[in-house]
């Protein structure tokens, strides 16, 4: 890796390991790229608050590019969306784009041809590194911090949004749920990094419980991997500085 290489970060858990596993290697990344809603102004499928992800751009010392995706974009305005961003960072010297997906081949392969197009080399530290679950126990012992944000409600009840990302939560996963969440199961929100300047000190606000209408044409189904369509329901934990 070099330092003309932007990660793109979720701000959950795999960004965070795929980040330090980067900086374990002797890389400096030039800065991390994440796409939000622009009516809500919160990171796609996390829910997470701009300022949120601002706090962590702010400790971790990168510069962030935000890519802003308006509400009902279909998957052929989102890839020329990011495509269009990504060829922005290439004019600035960008070289290297880096994932951080673990074992989905069809995801990796998406990721590649859209990369491609921009010309753009693809990096993904942390693909099959070892199975899920050592992988989980290895980002808890590494010494990142955080906070699950958004649980499917077709694996999990609202009591597990909230909680820590720990041994305690893996433990009690439900039978088939990936531990880390790799099938779009959950997301995180990473509060303490090895990477970080100092924690961010967060708050919890109110769950909410979202339905949504699942995609109606097989191209703007999303391109998570193991599902074919949507999960409907979703439990979000609101984070406040």
């Amino acid at each position: 890796m070099n330092d003309s290489t932007w990660l793109h970060w979720s701000g959950g858990k795999d960004s965070a390991y795929a980040l330090n596993k980067l900086t374990r290697q002797g890389g400096q990344l030039a800065g991390i790229v994440t796409a939000l809603s622009s009516e809500f102004r919160r990171i796609s499928m996390h829910g997470v608050r701009e300022e949120l992800l601002d706090a962590q751009a702010q400790a971790l010392g990168l510069p962030l590019q935000k890519i802003f995706i308006p509400r009902d974009c279909n998957m052929k305005d989102y890839d020329s969306m990011i495509s269009a961003e990504m060829a922005k960072l290439k004019t600035i010297g960008a070289t290297h784009c880096g994932f951080g997906d673990i074992f989905l081949k069809d995801l990796r392969a998406y990721r590649q041809k859209q990369m491609d197009a921009c010309q753009l080399e693809t990096v993904f530290p942390i693909w099959r590194e070892a199975d899920t679950a050592t992988m989980a126990k290895r980002i808890i012992d590494s010494g990142i911090k955080a906070i699950v944000v958004c649980v499917s409600g077709k694996h999990f009840d609202s009591s597990f949004v909230g909680r820590e990302y720990d041994l305690d939560f893996l433990n009690d996963l439900p039978e088939g749920v990936d531990p880390c969440g790799e099938n779009g199961e959950f997301h995180s929100y990473v509060y303490d990094s090895p990477d970080f300047s100092q924690p961010i000190p967060i708050k919890l606000g109110e769950m909410v419980d979202k339905l949504y209408t699942p995609a109606n044409n097989e191209e703007d189904q999303p391109k998570c991997g193991a599902k074919p369509a949507w999960d409907t329901e979703f439990f979000f934990q609101d984070l406040q500085l």
